[in-house]
């Protein structure tokens, strides 16, 4: 038993005589990987707005990064949370090369807010009405993120949403 209590205790000293280099260096790493996210996020949005000046795409940017053209307002309905929107698409990638489209694939649909889609694509959504046609790019972040689709998006690419607005339910 006093063996038990001494190896508690000096485990206990151990630990708590430890934990601030452990703070610091938490600290430090989580510094680096800010800093690299950072420059990540920056290397994304510049090759997003160089896809899109060449493509002669007059974009713009949500808060979150989310890069929008509305080519044409729509007159129906308004895409809102909780709602089924079905509609038309192309996804590529910045060089061009086509990954979905709702002719090969079938049209996308699904509930506003309820996941099971790109988060950049919920955000997206919320900006149009039935009959919009739009261009969105999603950063990476924002689409597949780290792995891609482990599919046909690669890892850590940027996606071009080509939609039109079919019906909202």
């Amino acid at each position: 038993m006093k063996n038990t209590v001494l190896l508690i205790f000096t485990t206990l000293l151990l630990v708590s005589c430890s934990g601030e280099p452990a703070r610091k260096k938490t600290q430090v790493t989580r510094d680096m990987l800010m800093n690299v996210n950072k420059k990540l996020v920056d290397r994304d949005a510049a090759e997003i707005k160089k896809y899109a000046d060449s493509a002669g795409l007059d974009m713009k940017t949500t808060e979150t990064g989310l890069w929008y053209r509305i080519k044409k307002e729509g007159t129906g309905e308004k895409a809102t949370k909780g709602r089924i929107i079905t509609l038309e698409y192309k996804v590529s990638l910045l060089d061009g090369t086509v990954c979905y489209t709702s002719e090969k694939d079938g049209l996308k649909v699904f509930e506003i807010g309820h996941g099971g889609v790109e988060s950049g694509l919920e955000e997206a959504v919320l900006m149009l009405n039935k009959g919009a046609e739009a261009v969105f790019i999603l950063p990476p972040y924002l689409a597949h993120g780290l792995l891609g689709d482990e599919n046909k998006i690669p890892a850590r690419s940027s996606i071009v949403y080509e939609v039109k607005v079919l019906s909202i339910e």
